[in-house]
């Protein structure tokens, strides 16, 4: 299966903890996407993120083909921040479509939370370590700035 990471499991060492078996095989991003912090979490101190559609936005991240003995434990890891497994389209650098697996927030939003600090730093790290859009990363960077 690919699955497409934007969460802190971009992170390789977030990544390799839940999916040990996963494999990185290219960047991707996710065309008429954007990021949102619908859901605030005591253990992280702030919103953790989302997808979703929104017109004239992207969201980039990290595929990753995800051994089926590996899956339940990465679920289990997203699932715990409240997010669940779909399937979407992303597009990779070459323009090529993909099926994906994607977790996302799909519950009533009550607003948008200040973003957790110490969880969009592992994004940073994750988007960094595999070499993602200077747009993407100086977004995240702002979120960090304006919502810390």
């Amino acid at each position: 299966m690919l699955y497409f990471a934007y969460t802190a499991r971009i992170a390789p060492i977030q990544m390799a903890e839940v999916a040990p078996g996963a494999e990185f095989q290219f960047i991707a991003h996710l065309p008429q996407w954007g990021l949102d912090f619908p859901m605030s979490n005591r253990t992280w101190k702030g919103g953790l993120p989302t997808v979703k559609p929104e017109e004239g936005s992207t969201v980039w991240g990290a595929v990753f083909a995800v051994p089926d003995e590996d899956f339940d434990s990465l679920d289990a890891a997203e699932t715990a921040e409240r997010r669940t497994a779909t399937t979407v389209e992303a597009m990779d650098r070459t323009g090529k479509r993909h099926q994906v697996t994607v977790h996302m927030h799909e519950g009533r939003r009550n607003g948008t939370y200040a973003p957790s600090p110490a969880y969009l730093e592992l994004m940073l790290s994750g988007s960094r370590h595999w070499s993602l859009p200077a747009g993407w990363i100086a977004g995240l960077e702002e979120h960090l700035k304006n919502g810390a």
